[in-house]
């Protein structure tokens, strides 16, 4: 299970309507019940492991990967009108998104002292 979340948040970094820390946290949960070698990679990891402290320490999202997030979900819909997606599914990835952005902006920031850190 931790392996497969893995691969499918490494595709949702490329993939705007597949979310990638969700399945971060998932492969967390199932290494730290299987294999305590790749938990300590996946918590070490310089990018993933930042996201991991964050959510489980009071579910915050750094500043920068919120930023980032949303110029993502505001430029998607624009990349998928470029390649002649009918407007019914660009308004279905419009609501959907949206949806994300909220969850996105109403979570906290990271407390100060651990904004250097991120």
């Amino acid at each position: 299970m931790g392996l497969t979340s893995i691969a499918i948040g490494a595709i949702g970094v490329v993939l705007p309507l597949l979310p990638t820390t969700p399945f971060l946290l998932i492969a967390a949960f199932a290494f730290a019940r299987s294999s305590s070698r790749l938990h300590r990679w996946l918590q070490d990891h310089e990018s993933f492991g930042p996201l991991i402290d964050n959510w489980h320490r009071d579910g915050s999202i750094d500043r920068n990967v919120k930023r980032t997030a949303i110029i993502v979900i505001v430029v998607t819909p624009v990349i998928t009108w470029l390649f002649g997606v009918p407007l019914w599914i660009i308004a279905c990835q419009i609501v959907v998104l949206s949806a994300a952005a909220i969850f996105i902006l109403t979570r906290p920031l990271p407390p100060e002292s651990h904004r250097s850190q991120t």
